[in-house]
């Protein structure tokens, strides 16, 4: 079924984008209607992260999420086939000046899960080598595919989860900005509970650590799907003033504060599959 699966996704990257995206937006209404689960996760985080949002506006805003997810999951095609000439056409990439400005120091990329983020790194990656840690796939084949697709071009150094941090400092002090992915639950290992949208989330304090232990510049990175055909944005902004902060928990609140402002500015594309809240405070029931 995988190497199905894999062969279509071939297949389908050679369609124009427009076209791409229109299959995907129906895929992902047929993952709406399947997976039971993972809809009750994204209803679930869309309850508890925009209380202000009633039934009928949250079903709509998790339809939507669940179409530009499969837009992302069949142009993933795109990033492991396509052309360096199509991938530069189809990705416009902003704010290169800013890596410039901080170049000859470690620099962590700041990358919020939106759906985009793979589209993104690779984008990254036709310019600079980067260094980024990628979570292992149950599925063998498919892991293979993933890797192989996110190394296709220069230098870069990918890590797994497994292989911890030490490597990619290395990386990082050797002049491969670290393309980190901070804000997903990754269970009680090195976090903290902080808010993010108000509700007590566990959070990894990486971001604020390698900064003080690399004398890191921090830059975001957000990576915008843009309507039908017209492809995608790779936005990269300027360093963070006055990071890392005081503590390690003011740092990591700043970063659960910005992340917050920009999944408002594109609710849809924020990654509400994940099981955001799994890790309680103890004493505390299941959320899911």
């Amino acid at each position: 079924m995988t190497r199905i699966a894999l062969g279509l996704m071939w297949l389908l990257h050679f369609l124009p984008l427009s076209w791409q995206a229109w299959l995907g937006i129906r895929f992902g209404r047929l993952l709406f209607a399947l997976a039971r689960e993972r809809r009750h996760v994204t209803l679930t985080n869309l309850r508890l992260c925009l209380p202000q949002l009633g039934e009928t506006e949250r079903l709509a805003l998790a339809r939507r999420h669940f179409e530009v997810f499969g837009r992302s999951f069949l142009e993933r095609g795109l990033l492991w086939w396509a052309s360096p000439h199509r991938l530069r056409r189809l990705v416009h990439i902003e704010g290169l000046g800013h890596l410039e400005a901080v170049k000859g120091r470690p620099v962590i990329l700041l990358v919020p899960h939106f759906v985009g983020l793979d589209i993104g790194g690779t984008r990254i990656m036709l310019e600079l080598d980067i260094v980024s840690i990628y979570a292992n796939q149950k599925n063998l084949l498919f892991n293979a595919a993933l890797l192989k697709g996110r190394s296709r071009f220069g230098g870069s150094t990918l890590l797994s989860r497994q292989e911890g941090t030490r490597k990619a400092i290395k990386a990082m002090r050797a002049g491969k900005p670290f393309y980190y992915l901070p804000d997903m639950d990754y269970g009680e290992r090195d976090t903290i509970f902080v808010p993010f949208f108000g509700v007590s989330a566990a959070t990894i304090t990486g971001l604020s650590r390698l900064a003080r232990l690399c004398g890191a510049s921090v830059l975001p990175v957000i990576t915008r799907m843009l309507p039908g055909g017209a492809g995608y944005r790779v936005s990269i902004g300027a360093p963070w003033q006055g990071f890392p902060g005081p503590s390690i928990e003011e740092d990591t609140r700043r970063m659960n504060a910005y992340i917050e402002a920009e999944v408002m500015a594109m609710p849809e594309q924020y990654f509400w599959l994940h099981k955001r809240f799994k890790t309680r405070p103890a004493g505390e029931t299941s959320l899911y």
